[in-house]
């Protein structure tokens, strides 16, 4: 991709949390690059930093216990360092965000209407009754059966689908550039998910936008993502295409992230767990291979000491050189 085709540009992101007077990375030295008009997924288990680096694109961390270091740059222009003000003309307006719960996400005492209305008069010279066209046509464009029903209506009153569809509208109120969607279909159900995602996808081919998609669903990336990148205790541990992603894993926990997928037909007396969990932010491994204790089957000189990106094939990097020797414990 050329540099005219990227949208936005992460360089050497660090985000750290200060815990009883000491700050620990939760995102550590990240890069990364979203293109124009693509679905960009970020997945991995929780507590493997996606939230956080979403969250730092446009510092809606707590000032007070985050440090945020590196670039962050949008459409050639530094975010980290922005005035309040600067960044409020970007937020929900070039770069909007869909929250993981819409239900403690939409404020419960305005209506539905209201709340769409909002980014419309802080970032548009639309006229009262202009604005109120435009949520109701937004409202239909995320599928509501009743739009000017639902524009009077309250967050309660709705379904976990609505909220979720109304979320989706005020995001894109504006029509931003790129979308922030942070685990956007975590509590819907199966049938409401597959909804939510073909709207998503439709409204991005439809806008021209791109989409950063933070989950852990590795089928919601599937059927959205066209470029992958695979998080694992604050750090970047494999990227590529989807379809590189899924047909050619390469990095031991993005090939036992897969492996932990139940398949269709497949007779099994117990599924296939990762051993241990994500450490964490103070007992995070600063050094070596991050996931090397969760495989301790693999010989420690598999591992690198300062581990570093290989090109597996074009376009498809993955982080440490333990990936030549990983095979699962049953396989022993």
């Amino acid at each position: 991709m050329s540099e005219q085709e990227k949208l936005l540009q992460i360089r050497q992101l660090e985000t750290a949390f200060r815990l009883e007077g000491k700050y620990y990375n939760a995102v550590d030295f990240v890069d990364l690059d979203i293109n124009k008009n693509e679905v960009f997924a970020i997945v991995g288990e929780s507590g493997c930093g996606k939230t956080a680096l979403a969250l730092s694109i446009l510092q809606l961390h707590n000032k007070n216990f985050t440090r945020i270091r590196g670039s962050i740059t949008y459409n050639e222009k530094e975010l980290l360092g922005l005035k309040e003000k600067e960044l409020n003309q970007i937020r929900g307006n070039e770069i909007s965000m869909i929250f993981q719960d819409p239900l403690t996400a939409l404020n419960p005492l305005l209506r539905v209407g209201a709340q769409i209305e909002e980014a419309l008069y802080y970032h548009t010279d639309l006229s009262k009754r202009e604005r109120k066209t435009r949520a109701i046509e937004l409202l239909t464009a995320v599928g509501m059966t009743d739009p000017e029903l639902t524009y009077k209506q309250l967050p309660h009153e709705l379904s976990g689908g609505m909220r979720q569809r109304a979320m989706i509208a005020i995001a894109l109120s504006c029509d931003p550039k790129l979308v922030i969607a942070d685990e956007p279909t975590t509590a819907l159900d199966v049938t409401i998910q597959a909804q939510i995602l073909d709207l998503m996808r439709k409204l991005q081919k439809d806008m021209h936008s791109s989409i950063l998609l933070i989950t852990h669903d590795l089928g919601v990336v599937a059927e959205m993502a066209d470029r992958v990148t695979v998080m694992y205790a604050g750090q970047i541990v494999e990227y590529g295409t989807a379809d590189m992603i899924f047909k050619n894993p390469k990095h031991p926990y993005t090939r036992s992230l897969l492996a932990s997928i139940p398949n269709v037909g497949e007779n099994l007396d117990r599924l296939n767990a990762i051993k241990g969990v994500v450490p964490t932010l103070r007992d995070m491994p600063r050094t070596g291979c991050r996931f090397a204790p969760r495989i301790p089957w693999i010989n420690a000189f598999c591992h690198e000491e300062k581990p570093s990106f290989h090109e597996v094939e074009p376009n498809h990097f993955v982080l440490c050189t333990c990936y030549e020797d990983f095979h699962f414990e049953s396989e022993e």
